[in-house]
């Protein structure tokens, strides 16, 4: 595949990537115009920055009997831009908790006039690209990383350059209820971040629920937890097996796969990139370590 040519399995629909396989423009053209209720919760991320996990967390802090086993919610949490069965928004009770990959040009009038909650999930971009690298050698679609890279810098992927979509929800933040945390802070900090969504929503839980949610949160807990961790929906999506959409959980496991001049160039695109967006990226592990 040549570096800067556009993989068979995307389509262009007003400028952003999708899966030619798992949507439709047609379906598209319809996001515009969703109807959001004032209680409705967008989860928004770039792929590979969390996605499963604060949709996880969603699901803890909302619903009591996701908490202590009884029920499984999970089919209650819709994917806006990927809405692949078909499901339909209207009939579900509030609040709905909705999922999207979209960039902020792309989503729902509605939440640009400040009706519903967005959460926002960013990741460092190295590390959400060399997810992005292992998921689609899960799928069965290896790539060369240098390929991917360039392709990644040129936002020939899906959900576009993960710069322009961290740029393009930060600077509109003033235009929505949003709250942005990043995947590190999960990381470093998972209690006190369902402490801040619980805060932004309005939603009061005991200390004692709050340390519950927390613990099935975790990552450890999430790899063995099918309610929570997509593997089996996921794999009967891409008619796999298994398909392991949980890896590592980790902070700068792109040291492990990227080369030195990979990334002083990732380095540069960066910097020029997001000059103009104040927000703080984590690189290593170490740098939440070093603080604690």
């Amino acid at each position: 595949m040549a570096a800067m040519e556009t993989p068979s399995f995307l389509f262009n629909f007003k400028g952003c990537y999708f899966a030619s396989d798992m949507i439709t423009p047609e379906y598209l053209e319809t996001i515009e115009d969703f109807e959001v209720r004032d209680s409705d919760i967008f989860v928004v991320t770039y792929p590979k920055s969390g996605t499963v996990w604060i949709r996880n967390i969603m699901l803890l802090i909302m619903y009591e009997g996701q908490r202590n086993g009884t029920e499984n919610y999970t089919n209650q949490v819709l994917a806006i831009d990927y809405n692949i069965t078909n499901k339909d928004f209207t009939q579900l009770p509030s609040p709905r908790i909705i999922t999207a990959h979209l960039p902020y040009d792309l989503v729902p009038k509605g939440l640009k006039n400040k009706k519903g909650k967005v959460i926002y999930v960013y990741r460092n971009p190295k590390d959400a690209m060399v997810s992005l690298f292992y998921y689609f050698k899960e799928l069965g679609l290896p790539e060369d990383l240098e390929h991917l890279m360039q392709r990644f810098f040129t936002g020939k992927v899906l959900s576009n350059s993960i710069f322009d979509h961290v740029k393009g929800w930060y600077t509109h933040k003033d235009n929505l209820n949003i709250l942005i945390i990043s995947y590190e802070e999960m990381i470093k900090d998972l209690r006190g971040v369902v402490l801040k969504i619980c805060d932004f929503l309005g939603k009061q839980l005991s200390s004692q629920e709050v340390d519950k949610v927390a613990k099935m949160a975790s990552f450890k807990y999430m790899k063995t937890d099918t309610r929570g961790n997509c593997e089996a929906e996921i794999g009967q999506l891409f008619k796999k097996e298994k398909v392991n959409h949980l890896r590592k959980g980790t902070i700068g496991d792109w040291k492990n796969v990227m080369t030195v001049s990979q990334s002083e160039r990732f380095d540069k695109v960066f910097q020029e990139k997001m000059k103009d967006v104040p927000l703080k990226f984590i690189w290593d592990i170490k740098e939440i370590q070093d603080h604690d």
